[in-house]
């Protein structure tokens, strides 16, 4: 089981976005999918059009020790199962601060889900809290790989510095084998000088780390949660959807190349070019 913390302590840079579409993209090829919602905003269940006030959430697994797989939650989407969450979450951080091994709470669970009936998920993404207190720390401390989403704007770096701090930490002290393995730059507008300077940036601090693929900017996106719905579901020939679907790919170590539908995949000079043309145009 592939455990991974989908991680940026900044909202809305697309770590929900990311989440959905990339495991129902994983799903696509085949991949059995396990999505966990670790922010009481509680948006990864009804994007997926789960009703999260209705049955238990990932709250009752970290506080009330309720096994994980009594909260799983089948979706439209095949292959991908949910753990939702709900705003009991948000009280978890002070329910949580005298309990021992309050680190540790996700990953027992999960190890306990791995052993057993539906042990059976390939990949567990875990949508992270846009903070860095005990939740993120549980995700952390269960992964054993950090994707980041990144928006290319100023503040990009000195969000990254605290978060590689963080990482750093919790392989010293709680899990020697998470390691800072992607980061996909979402939003992304490329005719301005602005993004690619901070791309530059991010590539010469983290090298192959900053993934081939982007994001673009693109209203199926946001409006595919409104439908309960990845984006490869509401609009399969969008961008959106053919950038998560190259996303997947590339996460999965597949050759990226011809997509479809939607035509052949662009790599990311040829986006530059492509949106520049565009905004001329």
């Amino acid at each position: 089981m592939d455990t991974v913390a989908v991680i940026n302590q900044k909202g809305g840079v697309g770590k929900t976005t990311t989440t959905v579409n990339l495991g129902v993209a994983l799903a696509g090829l085949g991949k059995s999918v396990l999505l966990v919602d670790l922010d009481p905003q509680a948006n990864l269940g009804t994007h997926l059009g789960v009703d999260v006030m209705d049955g238990k959430t990932i709250y009752d697994v970290l506080v009330h020790d309720v096994k994980l797989k009594d909260v799983i939650r089948e979706t439209p989407e095949s292959g991908v199962s949910v753990v939702p969450s709900n705003l009991d979450l948000s009280a978890a951080e002070m329910e949580l601060v005298s309990m021992v091994g309050r680190e540790t709470l996700l990953r027992d669970a999960l190890e306990v889900l791995d052993k057993g009936s539906p042990g059976h998920y390939d990949v567990v993404l875990l949508d992270c809290p846009p903070s860095l207190g005990v939740l993120t720390i549980n995700a952390l401390t269960a992964s054993r790989q950090v994707l980041v989403p990144l928006q290319a704007e100023f503040f990009a770096l000195q969000g990254m510095a605290k978060l590689t701090e963080i990482i750093s930490l919790v392989q010293r002290r709680l899990n020697p084998d998470v390691e800072l393995t992607g980061i996909v730059a979402c939003k992304v507008d490329r005719r301005t000088k602005l993004t690619q300077e901070v791309l530059d940036e991010v590539r010469r601090f983290f090298g192959d780390r900053l993934l081939e693929t982007v994001i673009r900017p693109n209203v199926k996106l946001a409006e595919a949660p409104s439908h309960g719905q990845s984006v490869l579901s509401y609009a399969p020939d969008s961008n959106g959807a053919v950038d998560y679907r190259r996303l997947a790919r590339e996460w999965a170590g597949i050759p990226l190349e011809t997509d479809s539908p939607g035509g052949s995949e662009a790599p990311v000079s040829e986006v530059v070019e492509q949106q520049a043309d565009a905004a001329e145009s």
